[in-house]
């Protein structure tokens, strides 16, 4: 995350679930964050991810722009998709994997991968999920281990995500139940 914009407007700034036409974006987007380290899988593979969980999957638009995306799916805790590959379906087990993060270039700095985050975190927990895992590539393991990931070293990524990258994951803590009043007495 990079770059600060001039100018005090704020950005209306929400997440919504991906639309067809996000994908030239959403491709963009890819290329962008991804070409410097040989990790660009296509729309192809980007879209068969979304396919599979299109409830787990989101951009960030702002004012009216793509301006980020988070693409997530049920996968098996230790295990990661392969790179540019098409997905088919399986058996997660209450674990959700983020298989990608981006936020543009000149929006970066901002907070929005951690709203991006907070918001797949309240989604999986809806969904019943119990760890959020991830592959952390290009050094992003110390961005993601202060939003609570750790490391498994035992738990390579398959080939094609770079050196250096590292399988890491999160519990995800039971929603909070809503406060309950003390029962009340009757006077006898």
């Amino acid at each position: 995350m990079t770059g600060h914009e001039g100018g005090s407007r704020e950005r209306a700034v929400r997440i919504r679930r991906i639309r067809d036409g996000d994908w030239d974006a959403v491709v963009a987007l890819e290329r962008t964050a991804y070409a410097g380290l040989g990790l660009v899988e296509g729309r192809a593979a980007l879209q068969s991810r979304a396919a599979l969980s299109p409830d787990t999957c989101f951009v960030l638009d702002a004012d009216g722009r793509t301006a980020g995306y988070l693409l997530a799916l049920p996968y098996p805790a230790f295990h990661c998709p392969g790179l540019g590959q098409d997905e088919a379906p399986r058996p997660a087990a209450g674990n959700l994997h983020l298989h990608d993060l981006v936020v543009a270039p000149a929006l970066r700095r901002r907070g929005l991968a951690r709203h991006l985050l907070r918001h797949l975190t309240a989604v999986a927990r809806g969904r019943g999920d119990t760890h959020l895992s991830l592959v952390a590539v290009g050094g992003s393991d110390r961005f993601w281990a202060a939003r609570g990931f750790a490391a498994h070293p035992g738990a390579a990524p398959v080939d094609g995500y770079g050196p250096g990258a590292v399988y890491m994951s999160r519990p995800l803590p039971a929603a909070r139940p809503a406060p309950t009043s003390a029962p009340v007495r009757e006077a006898s």
